[in-house]
């Protein structure tokens, strides 16, 4: 059931990988405007095993859960003149390649574009401890305060060329937890910074005593603390029954889902 749910998804993420824009690099050919036959992903939906197929000229590529255990991906090259090869016997191998590295960059893409795997796992790495040569650091959980007010902090400081030291980050930290900057321990603020640095949010300016944020730190800071503020507060806010009605959809949706529940648990007589 996984597997189908999965391949079901792949089909919705990828409906428009048939694009000349994307064939040509599934293919490794390049697609004009002049460059003859027909470039289109189709899914049939026979039965009730749905499949994917990418057309390139004469070549289609056929994707399908196979016998609700697998993915399996089919190349067929009708023409070999269409990738500049002979239809000599000798010229195999070199058909063998093009379409095992079609099929690889395909499930590349669809890997990239679906898999949640890469995200789970950097979400993870932010917020589980972790050990780096050695050095131990603890996870900067999703919800704590003052995790949040570290990548909030961050995010002010990622437009400093100069990077910031443990003095600048102290006085902002403080002020967006409520404690007076002069009386927040610089022991604390050393044991933040060597996190989120063992954590690579975070990287020291060689040959100085300041830090800046890296390339990724700065997208787990920002999405961290927007994701916080902007959507799970106010949403939590609006669905929960003691909040005053606010015409909001979601709050609707919720309602809905609650009468809905409810409605079901006293047709079975049941207990609400």
């Amino acid at each position: 059931m996984s597997g189908r749910v999965f391949f079901e998804e792949v089909i919705r993420e990828n409906l428009d990988i048939g694009r000349p824009s994307q064939v040509q690099l599934i293919f490794d050919r390049r697609v004009m405007k002049t460059t003859p036959g027909r470039f289109r992903t189709r899914v049939v939906t026979q039965g009730v095993i749905p499949s994917l197929h990418i057309d390139y000229k004469n070549t289609r590529i056929k994707q399908y859960h196979k016998e609700g255990r697998a993915l399996r991906t089919e190349t067929t090259i009708n023409n070999t003149r269409d990738f500049g090869i002979g239809k000599l016997l000798k010229n195999l191998p070199a058909l063998r390649q093009i379409g095992f590295q079609a099929n690889r960059r395909l499930l590349d893409v669809q890997k990239i574009s679906h898999d949640c795997a890469i995200g789970e796992d950097v979400f993870h790495q932010v917020v589980q401890p972790l050990e780096v040569d050695g050095q131990r650091a603890s996870g900067l959980r999703f919800g704590d305060a003052r995790v949040q007010a570290l990548f909030a902090v961050l995010a002010v400081f990622s437009l400093q060329l100069r990077g910031f030291s443990n003095q600048e980050m102290r006085a902002l930290l403080a002020q967006m937890l409520g404690s007076d900057p002069a009386n927040y321990p610089a022991g604390r603020m050393t044991y933040d910074l060597r996190r989120l640095r063992l954590h690579g949010i975070i990287e020291r300016i060689p040959h100085s005593h300041r830090y800046q944020l890296t390339p990724q730190g700065l997208r787990i800071a920002l999405f961290f603390s927007r994701t916080y503020t902007r959507l799970l507060r106010p949403v939590l806010t609006d669905i929960m029954p003691q909040a005053p009605p606010n015409g909001s959809p979601v709050r609707a949706a919720f309602d809905r889902l609650q009468l809905t529940i409810d409605a079901y648990c006293e047709e079975q007589k049941l207990v609400a």
